[in-house]
């Protein structure tokens, strides 16, 4: 292609409104432009490295077993109600983009497909003789983000690879599941990332485990926790560790102690002289049901660690039947407003204790017949602890009076120990590994790019899609889904791969893999060298860029920086010698080259990557 005949506008300085490197950089080398919050259009260069990651996908899936269709963006919320979503994704999460056709129907923009390929299975496979099944699609998703940002990392519409799997047992799916994984691992080495597969929460999604690709970048709004060994590592919001060893508490008898202005642990433990593993902190919490249920939660936690939010609301599911739900829409740390529709009086905050009154909730007024009770407050407290807090002995911790404490406190005297154990304690850097207490976690950010999930039945039982077995039985089919993020890969490489110059793509992704720039068109020796290697190269199979426009040499050098190309080629000075400058992107490194040596050498090194 010839850069004057493209649609190509570089600009200068950094867009106000990006805010990370790739996003700026994306937007100042004319790869995006964006057309609303979260929505861009991708222009032709950007189409180039879509168009290659989803090749790059498209043969590792098919090389895997998968078959490639294509599944409606418009979907039915009845599909959606079948498997319990429809209020997950339209109130709890909030993300789907619902909307109400003319004929009065409720539709959805389809976030994922896992109904409608449900639906599909539920019609068309009838025998174990059809299975294992695997199915995917790259296609336009739908997300209505809160706060779209980051440019294609976090935007309302985007493109993703979605595959759903269905086998008939459990050993069948974890085959398709490990193949599945092999397959990413290709996926992301082939397109020249590093990248850590993580354990994972299933959110949402649901199923019994899942994975996730972590493309590593400075800039990943994801927290990996690993260890050196290369035998564990999982996102921060999954991951399990042994936390450090309490030191054993300074306080030898139970007493209350005027503690004034010691509203923090930090500021505790300074003033009782105590380290916080000798202490018990309460934190409140207010979760939300998809019945509107309010319940206040109190969790019991060791002094230093600090609660998983993910953690704890997957406990809440779990105890959803218990207040007429089915998993939790919110989960927060109530604010003063909050407190204020069911707080019978002030909170002791950052004094409580783990036995805190039931009476500061306000009691329920009577209401009329017909009145949801659903709809009210739990009239008592959830109390959970966690486990770093159930060995705890003569602890300190809260008096549910603002400027004391208790000292010296101990379950099954002092207080009782709240029948809910629970691990909901945030893993952080420096805790001992679980499967060695020698390795330590370290940290690193990630950015997801792929996540692959064990489904189970969930879906198969919900949406009634079975299968006969050779019993004559009819079995629920047993699923798995797999997605990777096409367009968030693409940025992904820039965040992981740039300098102040601009773009650094790896050859295997690139939109093209040279450019020859002609430094002054006025000279026909340069026009002509230029237009024979443009041509030759591309003739044997190196996609090639002529940067023929009429322009300055440093301005086109510039912009060969910024867009990226993993090779350029100068037809400039050194032409009176019959070579050419070659210069690699990624190192800056440049060598002079015969014209005839040329197509061989950049056929080695695009062979190389």
């Amino acid at each position: 292609m010839r850069l004057s005949q493209m649609l190509f506008v570089t600009l200068r300085e950094d867009p106000a409104e990006a805010e990370i490197p790739s996003h700026k950089l994306l937007l100042r080398a004319g790869y995006i432009r964006r057309i609303a919050p979260g929505g861009f259009a991708y222009l032709p260069f950007m189409w180039r490295v879509l168009q290659k990651v989803s090749q790059i996908v498209r043969e590792e899936m098919n090389a895997a077993g998968a078959q490639e269709l294509l599944l409606p963006q418009l979907q039915p919320a009845e599909l959606w109600k079948e498997s319990g979503r429809w209020d997950t994704y339209t109130k709890a999460e909030g993300i789907m983009f619902s909307l109400i056709d003319r004929q009065d129907r409720e539709m959805g923009l389809g976030p994922t497909h896992e109904e409608v390929i449900t639906t599909i299975a539920r019609d068309m496979i009838r025998s174990y003789r059809q299975l294992p099944l695997n199915l995917y699609q790259i296609q336009t998703k739908f997300r209505d983000e809160i706060r779209p940002r980051f440019g294609l990392m976090r935007g309302r519409e985007f493109i993703m690879k979605d595959a759903y799997s269905f086998d008939a047992d459990e050993a069948g799916l974890k085959q398709t599941y490990q193949k599945m994984h092999q397959a990413y691992t290709n996926i992301l080495q082939r397109s020249g990332l590093k990248f850590r597969a993580v354990d994972a929460d299933s959110g949402a999604i649901g199923g019994s485990g899942s994975q996730e690709f972590m493309v590593l970048a400075e800039a990943g709004e994801d927290e990996i926790l690993y260890t050196d060994d290369g035998k564990y590592a999982a996102n921060v919001e999954k991951a399990i560790s042994s936390p450090p060893a309490a030191e054993a508490s300074p306080f030898k008898k139970y007493e209350k102690r005027e503690t004034p202005g010691t509203d923090t642990i930090e500021k505790m433990c300074a003033f009782l002289k105590c380290s916080p593993t000798a202490v018990v902190k309460n934190v409140l919490y207010q979760a939300v049901y998809d019945n509107g249920r309010v319940v206040l939660v109190l969790v019991s936690i060791r002094g230093d660690q600090d609660v998983n939010e993910v953690k704890l609301q997957n406990e809440l599911t779990k105890l959803a039947d218990q207040y007429g739900g089915n998993t939790v829409i919110a989960l927060t740390v109530p604010d003063e407003a909050a407190q204020q529709k069911w707080a019978a009086k002030p909170l002791p905050l950052g004094y409580m204790a783990p036995d805190l009154a039931d009476d500061y909730i306000k009691p329920a007024k009577p209401q009329p017949v017909g009145y949801k009770a659903a709809e009210t407050i739990a009239p008592k407290f959830l109390r959970l602890v966690d486990q770093t807090a159930v060995d705890l002995k003569n602890f300190a911790t809260g008096a549910d009076e603002a400027g004391y404490h208790v000292v010296g406190a101990n379950w099954g005297a002092e207080f009782q120990l709240p029948k809910l154990v629970v691990d909901v304690r945030k893993a952080k850097a420096g805790d001992r590994a679980l499967h060695d207490s020698t390795q330590t976690l370290k940290t690193a950010r990630g950015i997801e790019i792929g996540h692959i999930f064990q489904l189970g039945t969930k879906y198969s039982k919900a949406m009634g899609a079975t299968y006969t077995n050779e019993q004559g039985e009819e079995i629920p089919l047993v699923m798995g889904c797999y997605g990777v993020g096409v367009s968030r890969l693409a940025q992904a490489a820039v965040e992981q791969s740039y300098d102040k110059d601009g773009i650094i793509w790896p050859v295997a992704i690139a939109p093209y893999q040279a450019i020859v720039v002609i430094p002054d068109i006025a000279k026909p020796d340069q026009v002509e060298a230029g237009e024979k290697l443009y041509t030759e190269l591309n003739q044997a199979g190196i996609e090639t860029l002529l940067d023929d426009r009429n322009e300055r040499a440093g301005v086109k050098f510039k912009d060969a920086d910024l867009i990226g190309i993993p090779y350029r080629i100068v037809t400039g000075k050194a032409l009176k010698d019959g070579k050419v400058e070659v210069v690699k992107r990624a190192t800056k490194g440049s060598q002079e080259i015969p014209l005839e040596k040329v197509v061989p050498t950049l056929k080695e090194w695009v062979k190389e990557g």
